[in-house]
């Protein structure tokens, strides 16, 4: 089907967004061969480029690995559409607004624990891509190596139209309801969902509330992954078929839309005379998804000890080194601690991989919450070796807690986890949001040890 338009930012736009959001119906699993058509007989049999596409169509090919890459990491999918990609005119640079990427030279790796409040209010009239700020990563885009992390604050649903060359997006809602307009389709995205847009493909942000907030990752590296499960087995954490593609949806838009192009960490604009949303049928295995984080499956002890984190990661983008990643997602989902006689919180420890964690609702476990604290929209970065673990408060709590069952479900935290340091953006270095003196958390915890005589 067609949806119509290009919205405008109003109220009764949102209306609409919210009603194309629900009762959306979606293509199951990740990494599968998916097809769908918006107009049957859209997609040619037998052939991928035939010599005339059905219905006047546009083959096309949209390439989200080399050609030569191992076939169960390949990614690709074909794309019959109105016009081809290629029928645009020049970019021309724009402004970057708040948005930075790798590589990072602002400021020099900080070995120091940090933590920020949410952003604040955005200016009235800021987009989902306008709202974008760069908090840091690492890396080099051009080498398509490494990630950044981008949190969002917007008011106002796009009307331009938004692809990033550099590298694939997560977007993760915090604060407000996302519909996704893309390529390939709609996505609807709710706080405890994530959405992820491959590296290349367009698409708009509309907003479904007033406000939207959250936090982007943007990884430059090998496109996310399921992880392997070892010895877990053949089932666990993140389930393929919990992982939700878009059925094709296209706009038939004759008019100037602003096209918004991330190429090699600078923006470029181009005003094409139709949407290029024009996508009436695809297939292939490079597709949009979006992911309901409460349906991953926690896999944790149930004897003694706190798992690694490493066992909550949902999604990972490997590097060249076997089981050290580019980048994980990791979320801390509800789940039930059993451990006996054990510390429950996450322990403390100092780690290879650099952390920088977020809050969606609630609290965690680990952190105590409150006016100051690690709250909903707001992060902490532990930098690689950065000694880290829970604070003074979360400590005596928990050193002096009756061990019975106990479940965590007030609260949905995540973590991107990179291999490398990440360097602040100047921004984020000097924010009025960085909160001060967050090394104080850990004051206060006193010696008890008392040697036997």
């Amino acid at each position: 089907m067609s949806d119509g338009g290009t919205p405008r930012a109003g109220g009764p736009e949102r209306e609409d967004a919210r009603k194309a959001a629900e009762g959306l119906t979606y293509l199951s699993g990740f990494g599968n061969e998916h097809s769908s058509e918006a107009v049957p007989g859209a997609l040619p049999e037998g052939r991928n480029s035939p010599q005339r596409a059905p219905l006047g169509l546009y083959a096309e090919q949209l390439s989200g690995t080399a050609f030569t890459e191992p076939r169960v990491h390949n990614r690709r999918s074909w794309l019959y559409r109105v016009r081809p990609s290629a029928a645009h005119p020049a970019f021309t640079r724009t402004g970057d607004g708040a948005l930075r990427t790798a590589p990072f030279t602002e400021t020099v790796p900080d070995p120091n624990r940090l933590r920020w409040a949410p952003l604040p209010e955005p200016p009235r009239g800021t987009d989902f891509l306008a709202g974008l700020w760069t908090l840091g990563g690492n890396g080099d885009a051009t080498q398509r190596t490494g990630m950044a992390v981008h949190l969002y604050h917007a008011d106002t649903s796009m009307e331009r139209v938004f692809s990033d060359a550099d590298g694939e997006l997560l977007i993760v809602p915090e604060h407000g309801g996302l519909l996704l307009r893309t390529e390939f389709g709609l996505l609807h995205a709710e706080p405890g969902d994530v959405a992820l847009v491959p590296r290349g493909v367009r698409f708009r942000v509309e907003l479904l509330d007033a406000t939207a907030r959250g936090y982007v990752c943007e990884n430059y590296g090998a496109p996310f992954r399921l992880p392997d499960l070892g010895p877990i087995g053949a089932n666990g954490l993140a389930n393929p078929r919990d992982f939700r593609a878009p059925v094709a949806a296209y706009e038939d838009v004759e008019g100037p839309v602003e096209v918004v192009n991330k190429f090699c960490g600078n923006l470029w604009t181009a005003t094409y005379d139709h949407s290029p949303l024009d996508v009436v049928a695809w297939h292939g295995n490079l597709v949009p998804y979006v992911y309901d984080l409460r349906r991953f499956n926690v896999i944790g002890t149930i004897s003694y000890d706190h798992p690694d984190p490493s066992i909550f990661t949902v999604l990972t983008s490997p590097s060249d080194t076997p089981g050290l990643a580019g980048v994980d997602f990791v979320v801390f989902a509800p789940r039930w601690l059993v451990g006996e006689d054990t510390f429950r919180p996450p322990y403390f420890h100092r780690n290879v991989m650099s952390e920088y964690m977020g809050l969606v609702e609630g609290a965690y476990d680990a952190k105590t919450a409150g006016k100051g604290g690690f709250v909903p929209g707001g992060g902490s970065l532990h930098n690689m070796m950065s000694a880290h673990g829970p604070d003074r408060e979360t400590f005596d709590r928990a050193s002096a807690a009756e061990l019975r069952p106990q479940k965590v479900d007030d609260g949905l935290a995540f973590m991107f986890e990179t291999r490398w340091p990440v360097t602040l953006t100047g921004q984020a270095a000097g924010a009025d949001h960085l909160q001060p003196r967050y090394d104080d958390v850990w004051r206060g915890l006193e010696r008890h040890f008392r040697p036997a005589t």
